[in-house]
């Protein structure tokens, strides 16, 4: 391809923050839920298969970060010029925390019965269309809190140094998850060879 296509849009700097970034909440999602089974797991069978179920899952997790990077890479195109290559990587990280607590709030209502609001659901359920009523709600609620995030980064100088400031811790601590991912590979691989 062409060098210009890829001209003043992504350094090798920028797309390894960003993939930290995408990594973070998958892998603190999969961890936390990993140590959640771990007691029952080492109950029922063994401490040797709890650790391949965190092994498992942090595999899982790194694999999952491979694709949902691919994916921000592609949406990065989306985003204007404009702004630089801190603003743009930046905004991403953001809205891939916002999408990744939404999924998140999705997955606890199983896990610990979070729902929501009482008067959303009354009043969806008091019209004739209760799940377009709902799907509307998450779709507003959703939109403002992505939203909100994407304005305040590319308008308040402040609110963009926070978020670096955020990202620089996140990426410290996703770094150690690699290492844990990297372990959990050689866990998986011990365990079925």
């Amino acid at each position: 391809m062409p060098r210009f296509i890829f001209q003043n849009r992504y350094s090798a700097g920028g797309l390894w923050s960003l993939f930290l970034i995408c990594a973070f909440p998958l892998h603190a999602w999969a961890i936390l839920l990993s140590l959640r089974d771990f007691s029952w797991v080492s109950e029922r069978t063994n401490t040797w298969d709890a650790v391949g179920v965190i092994s498992y899952a942090l595999v899982f997790a790194f694999v999952e970060s491979i694709i949902i990077f691919i994916m921000f890479t592609l949406a990065g195109w989306l985003i204007s010029t404009k702004w630089d290559e801190p603003h743009r990587i930046t905004l991403l990280g953001a809205l891939m925390l916002v999408l990744a607590s939404w999924s998140i709030f999705n997955q606890s209502h199983f896990i610990w019965g979070a729902s929501l609001p009482g008067i959303v659901r009354q009043w969806a359920l008091a019209s004739e269309h209760p799940v377009r009523i709902i799907y509307l709600y998450l779709l507003v609620l959703v939109g403002l809190t992505a939203l909100v995030p994407t304005l305040l980064i590319l308008k308040k100088q402040v609110v963009f140094r926070l978020f670096q400031s955020l990202f620089e811790r996140i990426a410290i601590l996703t770094s150690f998850y690699l290492v844990f991912d990297l372990i959990g590979l050689m866990i998986v691989v011990t365990r079925n060879v």
